[in-house]
């Protein structure tokens, strides 16, 4: 559901509000992504920049995006420590919905361990509540049978009043409309599933994916709106981006998409000037989805925040729709269909 209020004078993301499912937790329609903020993934290159993803904060406020996203995995909880430091420094806890996640690590197999981690996460956080509490991935192999285990957890979640609301996510459609029903059972709901989605990975579309969230009136989460960067049109054979990126980003692929970053860029000049990657995230919004792009500086933020205030009209996004079914899908991730 969107919410939008009739002042014109505040930043866009306190204008252009989503609620999370039936939690009647308000969001900005558009999040950011803390993913990359402290990442110590690669040992032999220290990719942490605090005073960038400070600066990325900052602009958090200044937009009014008030929806973000960190998990505990994320710089194995450096993501977490980042942000609550900097909620600390700037006095906006109160300012801030924070989504993190608990990751269903092989011998996390009861509801304990779910809230344990959620506990962990607020300590990291420096918070007595966080806005949300998701299930990062459905359990699988040495746990595959602890699911039921950690949606249990995630009613105490909200039992406990750790969380405003819970949610999941990559899951698939039998595991959303499973996890609503459960959790509605005890009193609470499910507000989110967070998946991959965007113009180049429309598969939530046909896979049920959407159809079960708009079923249990779970709202959808996506990640990669701008499918790693490949939807901003900034990358080329000549420049191609660095890190795990680059091994998808071949010349095959820039070819491939270049019909549809062209119609992009018509849609953005037809909307005044807008940019790839803000067509590329309002697409993802007019489909009812709350996007989360990454974003690790301030010129990200203020880049993404763009996406905020306005609609792509019917006949622009139906046209996308047409171009980019044409264009060859980018891969998903394989826990999707566990």
């Amino acid at each position: 559901m969107i919410v939008r209020s009739a002042s014109t004078l505040a930043p866009a993301g306190q204008r252009d509000r989503t609620e999370l499912g039936k939690s009647g937790l308000q969001v900005s329609s558009l999040g950011v992504g803390a993913w990359s903020w402290g990442d110590r993934s690669r040992y032999w290159q220290s990719n942490i920049d605090k005073p960038s993803n400070l600066t990325a904060y900052k602009a958090l406020v200044a937009s009014g995006i008030d929806f973000l996203d960190t998990a505990e995995v994320y710089g194995f909880g450096l993501s977490e420590e980042f942000v609550g430091e900097f909620m600390k420094e700037t006095q906006t806890a109160n300012q801030m919905v924070i989504g993190t996640k608990f990751a269903p690590l092989p011998w996390r197999q009861t509801p304990g361990s779910l809230v344990g981690a959620c506990k962990k996460s607020l300590n990291r956080l420096g918070l007595q509540k966080t806005g949300l509490y998701i299930q990062h991935w459905p359990g699988f192999f040495l746990n595959a049978f602890s699911n039921d285990a950690h949606l249990e957890g995630l009613a105490q979640v909200a039992e406990q009043g750790l969380a405003q609301a819970v949610g999941v996510s990559n899951f698939k459609p039998e595991r959303v409309r499973k996890a609503a029903a459960y959790l509605e059972s005890r009193g609470t709901c499910l507000s989110s599933n967070q998946v991959q989605y965007s113009l180049l990975y429309r598969k939530p579309e046909t896979n049920g994916v959407m159809e079960a969230c708009r079923e249990t009136g779970a709202t959808l989460v996506a990640y990669s709106p701008m499918c790693q960067g490949l939807l901003t049109g900034k990358y080329s054979k000549d420049n191609k981006p660095s890190g795990p990126r680059a091994r998808l980003f071949t010349e095959d692929r820039y070819r491939s998409v270049q019909v549809l970053l062209d119609c992009m860029r018509a849609v953005a000049d037809d909307q005044g000037g807008k940019t790839l990657g803000q067509v590329a995230i309002n697409w993802t919004m007019c489909k009812g989805a709350v996007p989360i792009p990454g974003a690790k500086n301030a010129k990200q933020v203020e880049e993404a925040a763009g996406a905020l205030g306005w609609r792509l009209t019917d006949a622009q996004v139906a046209e996308l729709d047409a171009v980019s079914g044409k264009v060859p899908p980018s891969t998903g991730a394989p826990f999707e269909a566990w």
